[in-house]
């Protein structure tokens, strides 16, 4: 017996792409577990599964409520897979999981071992709490012949999933190309940025990009097909390219004329440091990334074309969407969600005992509407900038990137519907509340921590729109980077207000 469909009809437009998969969703499926949720292809996948009428618990590293109220209907928790006592505890009552973990934010030397022990660690609590079925996500190569570390550590977790008693379906993946992924974005800004753009040997290597769409497709089909259990399928669009092609597709389709030439001996350290300072992906994530490329990462079958036949997109049209849905702002999920890695373990301002040590306060009176302030409020950032001392902000964001930081390069939403998690620069939404406040939390490199808050409150007849600063440290050093940027703040957040107050 099988769920109905019916709910499904028309649910592409809303972002959903599974409604024209060949089956209908498993009526008998138990509870089924997404880890990695608040990561880019997670948080893809947990609303398909929920639009097909599963039950969903969804694994994630730290409580965030803005992902409860992103899926009411799922279930939430809060796991770290180094620590296997959490695994059995999110395993328990699991039918199927999906192993969509990785540890690249750790960077190009520790991401290895931290991969390969989250995977024994889901490989023991899965057979402890005799869960039926893991799949995973894992790269494109071959472990003997690859020369990349990233790819080798990814083949490495496949066998270990595969080594334990929960048949394991391994699904392999190379770029994958989507609004919001890292090698999209990449791929994006260094085409968008650099007129003349120099490419290693590898450049010429042949790989198969998948559109973001597809992969989800594939990874809920297998799930309603029980006989791809404890098989492995490599999945790619069509046709197979080389990288050089890829970046040229982006050209055309942002209309900008580029020029290659190659590079004989590549530095991949300082090629990953170069590029962070041109896209808004750091370093040690481009550094992994751009390891994966240095062999050629196609498919080596094409099963999965028989076991799950529908139309697949070829990478041109997954950039051409990938572009239009960035244009039209409607990205649902993007790398940086995750990032910093530390983002979801911070203190919060409501944390902290007592006070934050240092702060600063700035206000004015106006007769304006709430809702009107609120929504200049909610403008800042990004392409407009912070209506004024532009140059001082985006100094401040390059420096932040010069030291691997997170700069201002990640921008923020284009529309103004902002919700609690997202990103405006180099803050992140720490709370909001409509009409009343926002609370942005620092994550550029400091010597302590930072929250910038906005308030409108009634005062008799007025509404009055305050700014405060608020700076929490304990060193020397932190001290003394509060003190070296107090006599801006009256200049920069003053007229900050009052540009606000004057464009509501």
């Amino acid at each position: 017996m099988n769920r109905s469909p019916k709910h499904l009809q028309g649910s592409d437009k809303h972002g959903l792409f599974c409604s024209d998969l060949p089956m209908r969703p498993l009526a008998d499926m138990g509870t089924v577990l997404v880890t990695g949720a608040s990561g880019y292809v997670g948080g893809r996948l947990v609303p398909e599964l929920l639009a097909r009428g599963y039950t969903v618990r969804a694994m994630i590293r730290g409580d965030l409520p803005q992902y409860q109220e992103r899926w009411p209907q799922a279930e939430l928790c809060v796991a770290d897979a180094l620590k296997i006592d959490e695994l059995r505890e999110a395993l328990r009552g699991i039918d199927t999981a999906y192993y969509l973990m990785h540890s690249l934010m750790k960077g190009p030397r520790a991401f290895e071992a931290a991969d390969l022990r989250s995977a024994m660690n889901f490989r023991r609590a899965a057979a402890d709490c005799k869960i039926k079925r893991i799949i995973y996500l894992g790269g494109l190569g071959d472990r003997k012949s690859s020369r990349s570390h990233h790819l080798q550590s990814r083949m490495a977790v496949a066998e270990e999933l595969k080594s334990g008693e929960v048949p394991a379906t391994i699904v392999r993946a190379g770029i994958i190309i989507g609004s919001g992924s890292a090698s999209y974005e990449i791929m994006y800004h260094l085409v968008d940025n650099l007129a003349i753009i120099p490419l290693p040997n590898w450049g010429h290597h042949r790989c198969h990009p998948v559109a973001i769409r597809d992969v989800i497709k594939y990874l809920v089909g297998i799930m309603e097909l029980p006989k791809t259990a404890g098989k492995e399928f490599d999945i790619g669009g069509s046709p197979d390219a080389t990288y050089r092609e890829v970046l040229g597709s982006f050209a055309e389709h942002l209309c900008k004329k580029r020029f290659f030439f190659r590079v004989p001996f590549p530095n991949i350290s300082l090629s990953a440091y170069v590029a962070s300072l041109l896209t808004p992906v750091p370093a040690p994530i481009i550094h992994c990334l751009v390891e994966g490329v240095k062999d050629d990462v196609t498919c080596r079958d094409a099963q999965i074309k028989a076991v799950l036949p529908f139309e697949i997109l070829g990478y041109r049209e997954a950039i051409s969407r990938a572009i239009s849905r960035e244009e039209l702002d409607a990205v649902d999920t993007r790398w940086s969600d995750a990032y910093p890695r530390v983002q979801k373990l911070v203190i919060r301002l409501h944390e902290l005992r007592g006070r934050p040590r240092f702060s600063a306060h700035h206000s004015l009176l106006t007769t304006k509407e709430p809702s009107r302030i609120f929504a200049s409020i909610c403008k800042i950032g990004g392409k407009e900038g912070w209506f004024q001392s532009n140059w001082m902000w985006r100094a401040r964001g390059m420096v932040d990137r010069l030291l691997m930081g997170v700069g201002t390069a990640r921008a923020r939403k284009r529309h103004p519907r902002l919700a609690v998690g997202d990103v405006i620069d180099f803050w992140r939404i720490e709370d909001l509340q409509l009409n009343q406040r926002l609370l942005l939390r620092a994550e550029m490199k400091m010597p302590g921590s930072a929250w910038l808050e906005f308030r409108i409150d009634n005062v008799n007849r007025s509404k009055r729109l305050s700014v405060t600063a608020y700076y929490h440290t304990t060193s020397v050093w932190g001290k003394i980077y509060w003190c070296s940027f107090l006599p801006l703040h009256r200049f920069i957040f003053q007229r900050l207000i009052e540009q606000i107050e004057a464009r509501s």
